[in-house]
């Protein structure tokens, strides 16, 4: 079966025209367009950051014409990003506004922070909160300190999920059936690193049980080191993580013995806090 017609099936089947949905005719309150726009943004909670109108059409099922009058103003409102070299849209800073509100009021993110910048104070290191998003992890927190970090990446920074630290911790501290589907998908994805991704992953999975935390020392970015570990902040929350992350000046042993105690603690911290009763 040709990739398209796959897409065009999927499309069928999770994202269905609005206009085949009964309450669509019927309800004169339901409007047509915004429920459009509203599906065409749904297709990027696959994992996929970047995705052409030609794509967009096949998995909405609407007319590539209706799909680019669509792209074009969810761009021209912020909540799509055009990348012109690629001729494909990503998610927008508008997008991300609107799930920073709810991620605003997570007591995870308010408890966090004191403690991650005290933790960027004693290590200089750029040190973040992050959560899993698609095929990604997104930063939703993150703390320096006064030192020079010449890292850039900042709350709504996204960065890959098989060959980061915080992307290895997420997998390391997820349900093993979790982790085997996201495997899968990396696999898919990317088979030709696969089996270097895959060591990777296994080693991480061994440190995080032996450490609690798990590394990329240039793995990811040749000029980046990192540690991480595993956030849990009770029933009903996903799974976080909290990494460190340093230039390449910043060694893999300063990494190891001077910043993973604290990074221990610090999560230890966190999580003995969603431990206790509430008053």
């Amino acid at each position: 079966m040709k990739r398209a017609e796959v897409h065009s099936k999927r499309a069928l089947g999770e994202y269905q025209d609005v206009e085949h949905k009964p309450h669509a005719k019927e309800d004169r309150h339901f409007v047509t367009a915004l429920a459009r726009g509203l599906q065409v943004l749904q297709c990027f909670a696959s994992g996929e950051e970047r995705l052409g109108n030609q794509e967009l059409s096949e998995r909405c099922a609407l007319p590539k014409s209706t799909v680019t009058r669509l792209t074009y103003t969810l761009t021209k409102l912020g909540f799509l990003h055009h990348v012109p070299e690629a001729g494909r849209y990503r998610l927008g800073m508008a997008t991300l506004r609107l799930g920073g509100t709810t991620l605003s009021r997570l007591d995870a993110k308010e408890v966090s922070r004191p403690l991650m910048q005290q933790l960027a104070n004693d290590t200089g290191c750029l040190v973040s909160l992050g959560m899993r998003d698609g095929m990604s992890m997104l930063y939703v927190e993150t703390c320096r300190s006064d030192s020079i970090v010449t890292i850039r990446l900042n709350i709504g920074s996204r960065i890959p999920l098989a060959t980061t630290a915080m992307g290895r911790a997420y997998l390391a501290g997820a349900k093993p059936a979790a982790r085997r589907g996201l495997e899968e998908r990396i696999r898919t994805l990317d088979a030709a690193n696969w089996p270097r991704i895959e060591r990777g992953i296994r080693q991480s999975v061994e440190d995080i049980e032996q450490h609690g935390c798990c590394s990329s020392f240039g793995d990811w970015r040749g000029e980046v080191n990192a540690i991480a570990s595993p956030l849990r902040v009770g029933k009903g929350m996903p799974l976080m993580v909290l990494s460190a992350a340093g230039p390449r000046s910043m060694a893999p042993e300063f990494f190891m013995q001077e910043v993973r105690p604290k990074l221990r603690e610090t999560v230890e911290a966190i999580e003995r806090h969603f431990r206790q009763p509430e008053r």
